[in-house]
């Protein structure tokens, strides 16, 4: 089965170009370089090596129980990259490069593959470190305002997921509000010298509906107030990696 995105949000998939701010936005010889940033979905129980994931493309089992999931959307803000050997972008702010990006909606791809959502214009320097905010559109500033007008199903959400559960549809809907910091690994070095990199964000999609024995929980049951509500959150924060690609389509 596919039909990864629904048509009505399509516009907020293509790639967002997202440039750097809080500094002059140059490195060291003035030279900003274009980096894609992807997201995939993949299975759990994943190898080490980026280049071995088992991509995942749409279905879940276990037992008798089936999950099919026919779209799931992220709210992301604050995309920022760590200096390699920073501390803390908080405390120092020349220890990150900070992306302007208001809310960004990025729907998950469920075809196999990872797909491009946006990229960044980064300095020249290396990243060891890629942080964003999964982020609930609240209605305190113009940005939030302005995305809960193209997109009021998600006004007070970060995540919606649609799909059946052994054959009945449903709609997991979260609020879940918190920062995620993914160590790249590689280190994304960006440089004049070198070939265009690419980063790529993998969501362990698989995990997000299963108990601790593994076996799958009805999405519904982990709605706000839900006998899940508590682990299915646990379990998306728990799911998420980075990788750095080199510019030729293998990892770096």
């Amino acid at each position: 089965m596919a039909g990864w995105i629904d048509r009505a949000l399509a516009p907020m998939a293509m790639m967002l170009v997202i440039t750097a701010c809080g500094n002059d936005g140059t490195g060291p010889d003035g030279q900003l370089k274009d980096v894609q940033v992807s997201f995939a979905t993949t299975r759990a129980q994943q190898p080490a090596a980026a280049s071995a994931r088992v991509f995942f493309d749409d279905t879940l089992t276990s037992g008798v129980d089936t999950i099919f999931v026919s779209s799931v959307g992220i709210v992301l803000r604050e995309v920022e990259l760590k200096r390699l050997g920073a501390d803390d972008c908080d405390k120092d702010v020349d220890a990150c490069e900070k992306f302007e990006s208001g809310p960004i909606l990025v729907m998950l791809p469920l075809n196999g593959e990872p797909e491009v959502q946006f990229a960044l214009d980064i300095p020249d320097g290396v990243y060891s470190e890629i942080e964003f905010d999964i982020h609930k559109v609240g209605d305190s500033n113009p940005e939030d305002l302005a995305f809960a007008q193209q997109h009021p199903e998600y006004r007070d959400k970060s995540i919606r997921v649609q799909g059946m559960f052994n054959g009945t549809n449903f709609l997991y809907e979260t609020d879940l509000n918190v920062e995620q910091e993914l160590q790249l690994n590689p280190p994304l070095v960006v440089d004049s010298t070198r070939a265009a990199a690419a980063i790529t964000v993998f969501v362990d999609i698989d995990r997000w509906f299963r108990d601790n024995g593994g076996a799958l929980v009805d999405p519904a049951t982990g709605n706000k107030g839900g006998a899940n509500e508590g682990l299915v959150k646990e379990n998306i924060k728990q799911s998420f990696e980075a990788f750095e690609e080199d510019g030729s389509g293998g990892k770096g």
